[in-house]
């Protein structure tokens, strides 16, 4: 009856996120942001040790109580009901997509104001760095490489491992957005919380590479350009999940990604992943259907694994309503009851 409740409350919360998206305020993974925020205040030295007992604290401490949640002792529709909400809190697909198309639309509107305001939504980069080509490219690349740590991720581990691996996945993913960063003050106090985010990232971002693949057609996009550009450019990619994702998806829409990418801690080249020209705003609107559409597919596999696990694993129980104790009546074959 556990498994079932999994593929019941993931189908519910990824349902939630379609129609809910994020509130506004009072979200569940900001309040873990604040939580995590404070801790940093108390715990940070320049050193790697503090930074691998700050993850080890918060993201202990999340798994933790995901797995008191189910192992009590709780009816059938509360654990459904816990698994939904736990699913709807760490999936952002739905303002991800949001974001893109509101950053596409201020560009097409030639209001680089707005624009520039939604990029810092959706990246690190530094807005008042980017021309338009800068803030599209920026826009498809973060389109691409959240789609996996917004959606596929959570969805994987999920599947995987049911409230404590969604709850477990949204922490290691936040922290390395707060602390990941190769800057100087994170340099060594994030170093384990962002290998730990490349760890609990190398099964779901070759899931996006591979579902992209798959979907590509539907956005008029190449299947074989997104593998050719997967096996030649991914590995030249900083990082270990990034690169496959964003790879696929220039080989995907025929574009070109990376280059110089301006932090507000400095600059980092980026190899080159495709071929064909810089995105363009147009662009935006495609890397979102194809967003949604990976999305989509990779819920659906989620929830369908769940149900087939659960089937395969717990089948329901035969109905014979008398007919075996009839039958031995019948026969004359009375079986003690612990023989039959």
């Amino acid at each position: 009856m556990r498994s079932r409740a999994r593929s019941a409350g993931l189908m519910i919360g990824i349902l939630a996120d379609a129609v809910l998206a994020d509130p506004r305020r009072g979200h569940p993974v900001a309040g873990f942001g604040a939580l995590a925020g404070a801790l940093e205040r108390r715990l940070y030295r320049d050193s790697v040790p503090a930074g691998a007992g700050y993850a080890a604290i918060l993201v202990g401490a999340t798994v933790g109580a995901g797995v008191l949640v189910e192992r009590a002792r709780l009816p059938p529709a509360a654990r459904v009901a816990a698994t939904a909400v736990g699913t709807w809190a760490v999936l952002g697909g739905t303002s991800l997509v949001r974001e893109g198309e509101a950053l596409a639309r201020a560009l097409d509107a030639d209001d680089p104001v707005s624009a520039r305001a939604r990029v810092s939504h959706l990246c690190a980069r530094d807005p008042e760095l980017l021309d338009v080509a800068g803030m599209a490219r920026a826009g498809v690349e973060s389109l691409a490489e959240n789609t996996s740590d917004a959606v596929v991720g959570p969805l994987v581990w999920g599947a995987l491992a049911g409230l404590p691996g969604l709850l477990g996945y949204r922490a290691v993913n936040t922290l390395d957005a707060m602390v990941g960063y190769r800057s100087p003050r994170y340099h060594r106090f994030g170093r384990i919380p962002a290998r730990l985010d490349d760890l609990v990232n190398l099964l779901p971002a070759r899931v996006t590479a591979l579902v992209t693949v798959a979907v590509a057609p539907l956005v008029g996009g190449s299947p074989r350009a997104a593998l050719r550009a997967w096996r030649r450019d991914a590995a030249g990619h900083p990082s270990p999940n990034a690169g496959p994702v964003e790879a696929t998806v220039a080989g995907a829409l025929g574009l070109q990604l990376g280059g110089s990418t301006r932090y507000a801690y400095g600059t980092e080249e980026r190899p080159s992943l495709g071929e064909g020209p810089v995105p363009a705003v147009a662009d935006l609107h495609r890397v979102a259907r194809l967003s949604r559409l990976v999305a989509g597919a990779v819920g659906l596999l989620a929830v369908g694994a769940v149900a087939l696990r659960d089937a395969a694993c717990c089948p329901a129980p035969a109905v014979d309503h008398g007919w075996r104790r009839w039958r031995d009546r019948v026969g004359g074959t009375a079986l003690p009851r612990a023989a039959r």
